[in-house]
């Protein structure tokens, strides 16, 4: 079985896709990625192919059917796809070395860390702990201190901080 249980899926011919006017299909496409990238709804954990079909005023099978014909992917996969870019310049940036992966996995807009793992891996044939092991590897200079702390430590100093603040 496939690391992570990817597996791949068989490509279907929906017929409604070839019923959409390309004209208009290439006019959602453009308002489809205003709204997911530039204004960055990919990192909301919640924003579905319904919500976005409402802002749109259309409905899901259109959008899935734009995503499908001009991204060639379906709708959690496009959205992913920009969570896993933003996921791994933040796996390499020296501002961020001190965040765990499932701190980055929710900056990014993942609801947990097992579905971030799976999409991850499946974008990038490798962790996101590989991968930002990999890229420093490549970096020897910019070592990296790879977060590990526990919330029972986070708790202890935060415990720790009130008693100095009482005294």
């Amino acid at each position: 079985m496939a690391k992570y249980n990817i597996t791949e899926k068989k490509e279907k011919e929906a017929h409604y896709r070839t019923l959409v006017n390309p004209k208009l299909m290439d006019e959602m496409r453009d308002r489809i990625l205003n709204i997911i990238v530039m204004q960055k709804k990919y990192k909301e954990k919640d924003y579905s192919a319904k919500k976005l079909a409402e802002e749109l005023g259309t409905n899901t099978r259109y959008i899935s059917a734009v995503v499908n014909v001009k991204f060639h992917m379906n709708y959690t996969s496009f959205v992913n796809k920009f969570r896993i870019e933003e996921a791994m310049a933040i796996l390499v940036d020296r501002r961020y070395q001190q965040l765990r992966i499932e701190e980055v996995s929710d900056m990014v807009g993942f609801s947990n860390r097992q579905s971030f793992y799976a999409s991850f891996y499946k974008v990038m044939n490798m962790t996101p702990r590989e991968y930002r092991i990999k890229h420093l590897d490549m970096h020897p200079g910019e070592k990296v201190v790879v977060a590990k702390k526990t919330k029972k430590k986070v708790e202890k100093k935060g415990r720790k901080a009130k008693k100095s603040v009482k005294k």
